[in-house]
């Protein structure tokens, strides 16, 4: 089942994760519904917040062709297997190396900005088995866990925005938080 997408605007979205106690089946049953929420409206991250939850976890499925370096054209993340759930996920290292983008967010339809990321981050979390875990990820997935782990402390696309981008999209945002707010 389809969850829907909290929208900027929605309090839920500035709240603080909270840890996962216990990994139970409610906790793998929100796992399954982020994934259909996610492919349904063709995302390849997706935090608890955004379906309207407070558990610190999210999603991530980077589709292989999405999964390389610009210039060589290789896999970046080719040992790293798809889709990946990430609960009470930390960055534990990050490269100096820096990469600029282009990201969008659900919670933000049709808003992207150049946003400032780690180019590489190791992080640990706990898989849907209670297992803890280890990634070293690069390039767009780097980047997704950086995204997606924001919105467990209540960071979003527009805090990553430059000043000038907030003022270009000011209208578009002031449009979306009323919407937001009449639909709740």
């Amino acid at each position: 089942m389809s969850l829907p997408i909290c929208t900027y605007g929605n309090p839920v979205l500035r709240k603080k994760a909270e840890p996962v106690a216990e990994i139970n089946d409610d906790i793998r049953a929100l796992a399954k519904e982020m994934f259909e929420t996610m492919y349904k409206e063709q995302g390849v991250g997706l935090a608890a917040e955004q379906v309207g939850r407070t558990e610190r976890m999210f999603i991530v499925d980077i589709p292989v062709a999405s999964d390389t370096d610009d210039a060589s054209g290789e896999r970046e993340n080719p040992e790293i297997e798809m889709p990946l759930v990430f609960i009470n996920p930390e960055i534990t290292g990050h490269s100096e190396e820096i990469q600029i983008g282009q990201e969008g967010c659900l919670s933000f339809p049709g808003v992207f900005a150049t946003v400032e990321r780690w180019y590489e981050v190791d992080a640990e979390y706990t898989d849907l088995e209670g297992c803890r875990k280890t990634i070293h990820a690069k390039g767009l997935l780097a980047r997704a866990i950086q995204h997606e782990l924001d919105h467990l402390d209540g960071i979003l696309l527009v805090d990553r925005m430059s000043p000038v981008k907030k003022v270009a999209i000011g209208g578009k945002l002031k449009r979306l938080v009323k919407e937001t707010k009449q639909a709740l």
